[in-house]
């Protein structure tokens, strides 16, 4: 992943394109993380390349939401065979799987919308289940759709914002910690006059 970032921020002008390749790559659970990719993405907007705000936001979306399909058909085409694969087997713990299709069974789009927040590889299994469990590819497109953007909009603004304000907030951070620093202090020497206060008391 540190490459993958450097890399980047070295070509920043075409990290739209890069960044869509690198969450496509994330289908096939090679280990992207797709948060670091939009949090990345964001701050790169807010700070390097103010003017392709619009392509980091659409190569982060269309990155996520077409390596889902890939996850996808991926359970849909080789369904239970793929725990003959040791890698597979080893990535994808089976009671996971059943547990996250009793949940498409139970809450059904909710699942989706709730799960795209979760990561360390929570996301890629709501996709392989949907495969494995045949869901209608329509109604996979729709869901995980309306998921996919709600997700990636609120991480994406929110580290925007951070990112375009990133230095108020790195004031405001140094004057807390100035404070807590001073109260660190003045609780050490209250502290130590009470140790004393109470041992020249026996």
């Amino acid at each position: 992943m540190e490459t993958i970032v450097q890399f980047i921020f070295e070509h920043a002008q075409h990290a739209h394109w890069i960044v869509f390749g690198a969450l496509m790559l994330a289908g096939l659970n090679i280990p992207v993380s797709e948060d670091l990719m939009i949090i990345f993405s964001a701050v790169l907007a807010a700070t390097v390349v103010p003017e392709n705000v619009y392509k980091l936001f659409l190569g982060v979306f269309l990155g996520c939401y077409l390596s889902d399909w890939v996850c996808y058909w991926i359970g849909r085409q080789f369904g239970p065979k793929l725990w003959n694969m040791r890698w597979f087997a080893k990535t994808f713990d089976r009671k996971r799987i059943e547990q996250i299709h009793s949940y498409y069974a139970k809450y059904g789009f909710f699942t989706l919308l709730i799960g795209r927040f979760i990561p360390f590889g929570v996301r890629n299994g709501l996709f392989l289940t949907a495969g494995l469990g045949k869901m209608p590819f329509g109604k996979f497109l729709i869901s995980d759709g309306i998921a996919c953007i709600l997700s990636n909009m609120t991480l994406f603004t929110l580290a925007y914002t951070v990112g375009k304000n990133y230095q108020t907030l790195l004031h405001a951070l140094k004057t807390i910690n100035i404070f807590l620093f001073a109260a660190f202090v003045v609780s050490g020497i209250a502290f130590v006059w009470y140790k004393r206060k109470k041992k020249a008391a026996t």
